[in-house]
This record gives structure tokens, C-alpha cells and sequence, in this order.
């Protein structure tokens, strides 16, 4: 699994996420606004509304808080208005990144993480210029202390998962974008609770960083995913959990 996979994992359990409920939420508003927009305010038929909601509520979200932006998605009340732009560059050591944003101002935006990368010793490149190492998935992980290997793989495969990576503390289960939904429920179904599922971008391969390198991808990871108008952070750095572990304390 990449590394920022792992982080986003080691984070959850540490728990510093819970700590940044406000940034979350308001992280949260932007995307269910952007979605209802875009495709309209029916989860059913919009699987990037129903996510968004499901994530929403994952983080406790209060339902009214959820059907409001979604309100303000569709029009029917009134809201700022959200901009999606992606940039692409490079990190400590080469590690690749990619960086989703919803923005009411693109040049503040552009900016801020063009210093953020310069500060951390890395750069901003051109649109394209990494988004080929990666490949959009989705991606369920599930808690070793939930199940038992042989199980979630066969509860995987049966639903047409793509593949099962097992990683130190949880089986990683990767599907098509258009699979995703429907491997989930196989595991609800089962009555198999998912520690975390979401739409990513999975590196082709990784890059090594360690030492200074490694503070430093750690560092910049982080100011990134503060950042109110950073969505999600994608980056293909292999970094050790022990590391990532004691960053995350």
C-alpha cells in the first residue's frame, strides 16, 4: 500500500484527525457542495454525493448539516461557490504528489502550495506532469482485529475486488471506482466493519524516503492536508510505519 495510504490509516487511529473536527468538517461542506453541483443532490444516482455523505457521516456530521450543503450544491440555497483545480509536482527526494483543492479563490490557492512544496524543499510542475503514476481506485481497509484473512478475501473476491493487500494492521481491499459501492455492502453485509473506504489515486509504484527525507515528505504532508483548501493529498512515498507511526504521536 502507498504510503500516504498508511498515513491516512495511522492518523485515523491515533486519533489526530478527531482532534481537527472543525478543518474536517468544513473539508467535508465543500466536497458535498461540489458533488450535489455537479451531479445533483440525489445520492442514489450521484456515487460521488453518496461518498461524500458517507464519509460526512462517518466523521459525525449532523444530518442537517449534510442535507444543508446539499441545498447549496443544487442551488436551492445560497452558498460560495467552489472551484475543483488539481496541481502536480514533486516533494522531498522525487516523491511524487498530487494535490485536490476546492477553492473560492485559485490564485490564494496556487499560492499557498506553491510555497508549502518550496518551503519543504520540493516544486510545483505542469498539469500531467505525475498524475501518470497513478491510477484512481478505491480502496476499503479493514481492521485485522475485525476479521481474519481468509475471510476478507473471500468476502473480496466473491464481491469483485481487485485485489487484497496485507498490510501491518489491516487488510487493504482495492476495486475499480466502479466496484467500489458494491464491495462495500458485500462487507456491511457480512457484518464486517470498514475502518476507512475512499476514492484515491494508488502510485504505480513508490519511492524510498528515509532520514531527513522522510521528516521532511512528513512535514509537508502535513501542511498540505491543513490547508483549508486541500481536499485529499496523493503521493507515492514508501516511507516505514514505525516512522510514520511516531510522526502521527
Amino acid at each position: 500500500m502507498s504510503g500516504h495510504s498508511k498515513w491516512h490509516n495511522i492518523r485515523l487511529k491515533k486519533g489526530k484527525m478527531d482532534a481537527e473536527r472543525g478543518k474536517i468538517f468544513t473539508k467535508l461542506a465543500r466536497e458535498i457542495i461540489v458533488a450535489a453541483k455537479n451531479g445533483g443532490g440525489n445520492p442514489d444516482s450521484n456515487l460521488r454525493l453518496r461518498l461524500a455523505v458517507q464519509k460526512a457521516r462517518e466523521n459525525s456530521m449532523p444530518q442537517d448539516n449534510i442535507q444543508r450543503n446539499i441545498k447549496r450544491g443544487t442551488g436551492e440555497l445560497e452558498g460560495t461557490s467552489y472551484e475543483e483545480v488539481t496541481y502536480e509536482g514533486y516533494g522531498p527526494g522525487g516523491v511524487a504528489m498530487i494535490v485536490s483543492c476546492l477553492t473560492d479563490n485559485r490564485n490564494r490557492t496556487v499560492a499557498e502550495v506553491r510555497h508549502l512544496f518550496s518551503r519543504a524543499g520540493g516544486n510545483l510542475g505542469e498539469t500531467g506532469c505525475v498524475s501518470w503514476m497513478f491510477d484512481s481506485k478505491g480502496v476499503l481497509s479493514i481492521s485485522k482485529e475485525a476479521s481474519d484473512e481468509d475471510t476478507v478475501m473471500m468476502t473480496a473476491i466473491d464481491a469483485g475486488a481487485e485485489d487484497v493487500r496485507v498490510e501491518d494492521e489491516t487488510f487493504d481491499v482495492i476495486t475499480q471506482l466502479e466496484d467500489f459501492q458494491t464491495v462495500r455492502q458485500a462487507f456491511e453485509t457480512a457484518g464486517i466493519p470498514v475502518l476507512s473506504a475512499e476514492a484515491t489515486m494508488l502510485p504505480k509504484n513508490t519511492v524510498l524516503a528515509e532520514g531527513r527525507e522522510a521528516d521532511q515528505v512528513i512535514r509537508l504532508m502535513d501542511s498540505l492536508e491543513d490547508n483549508d483548501d486541500v481536499q485529499n493529498v496523493y503521493a507515492n512515498f514508501d516511507i516505514p510505519s514505525q516512522v510514520l507511526e511516531a510522526a502521527a504521536s
